[in-house]
């Protein structure tokens, strides 16, 4: 079953999928916490947060960064895949970064996925509308 990217059916179904695989998490993004906001969803704007290499709803008041993304842009970076998306999104300031950039050039740092995330990453974009 086809879930709308960030609905909470979403959510769920990417939990089950990543708890079934279990990839293992990078030492480098372990203790990583991002807020990210992803704007001018369909059902509005989307209150998120990257933890410990997991994508959860709602945000953390201990996050020390704030990223603010167009919901198609994010659409392209988390489910797509596309390094030149977000690229050109940061560069022309779509993406909007709010706090510690330090922490968002730590997720480009923690290198290649294994390849059960990249089994993650499959599933997840297989069950995505």
């Amino acid at each position: 079953m086809a879930h709308q990217f960030l609905s909470d059916g979403w959510f769920e179904e990417a939990e089950k999928i990543r708890a079934e695989i279990n990839p293992a998490v990078p030492e480098i993004v372990k203790d990583l916490v991002i807020n990210l906001v992803v704007k001018d969803g369909p059902d509005g704007d989307i209150e998120a947060k990257l933890e410990a290499g997991r994508f959860v709803k709602g945000l953390a008041a201990e996050a020390p960064t704030k990223l603010t993304v167009p919901y198609d842009i994010a659409h392209k970076m988390f489910i797509e895949q596309d390094p030149q998306a977000s690229m050109q999104a940061f560069m022309s300031g779509q993406i909007q970064v709010e706090g510690d950039m330090t922490k968002v050039m730590a997720m480009q740092a923690a290198g290649p996925p294994s390849e059960e995330a990249i089994q993650v990453q499959a599933r997840i974009k297989e069950m995505t509308a």
